[in-house]
């Protein structure tokens, strides 16, 4: 692809290692903003820059957050001792807007991929042991994407929770193997979650 211009050519460039954004897609967006007043890309400007400066995660579920509980963790009329446990916030968002759940949430940031090179010491794994151990957990629920990696994520933190006294339950697999949690519709992800079943049911499918 060849620019007229280095500028424009950089911003494609810079534009174009988002995910899922390649160099034509990159060059429509840019050529757009440049069509723009200039005070509209400053705008967008500003807010990423703010975004990652000031951005948090929860110090209780590791969400992104503008504080350092997030509001869901802070809500008192959330059951507290039943925690879903997601991959990332993309995950929450999408349980959130099935309005079926009322506990809380832990993300552990990824999934272990060991062909990725992410291992069980990279997620946040060891905190949600710890808020087992406090006691107050009567319920864990593995919400992960039915691939080969979360269902390794699955039994991995099934094996560190399987002493203690809680609950360890899946959701229901209207979600399809080999579906990601986050293109799930609403509908079907609400009802695995109301339908979700004991962890150790799902042992024969791993």
């Amino acid at each position: 692809m060849e620019f007229s211009s280095k500028l424009l050519e950089k911003a494609v460039n810079e534009m174009a290692q988002l995910p899922g954004v390649g160099k034509r897609t990159a060059l429509r967006l840019v050529l757009h903003l440049l069509k723009q007043p200039s005070e509209q890309t400053q705008y967008l400007s500003q807010a990423l820059i703010t975004m990652r400066e000031e951005v948090k995660f929860c110090k209780n579920c590791h969400n992104i957050s503008d504080i350092e509980v997030c509001e869901i963790c802070s809500n008192s009329s959330r059951n507290h001792s039943v925690i879903c446990v997601v991959e990332d916030i993309r995950d929450v968002m999408a349980i959130e807007n099935t309005n079926q759940f009322k506990g809380v949430y832990h993300v552990l940031g990824g999934k272990i991929s060991p062909i990725d090179g992410i291992g069980p010491s990279q997620l946040n794994i060891t905190s949600l042991v710890e808020k087992v151990k406090l006691g107050k957990v009567e319920e864990i629920i593995f919400a992960l994407s039915s691939t080969m990696e979360g269902d390794t994520t699955n039994f991995y933190l099934y094996k560190q929770l399987k002493d203690f006294s809680i609950k360890t339950s899946t959701i229901a697999r209207g979600i399809a193997v080999g579906d990601e949690l986050e293109y799930a519709d609403e509908v079907t992800l609400g009802r695995s979650i109301i339908q979700r079943v004991p962890f150790e049911n799902s042992l024969k499918n791993i």
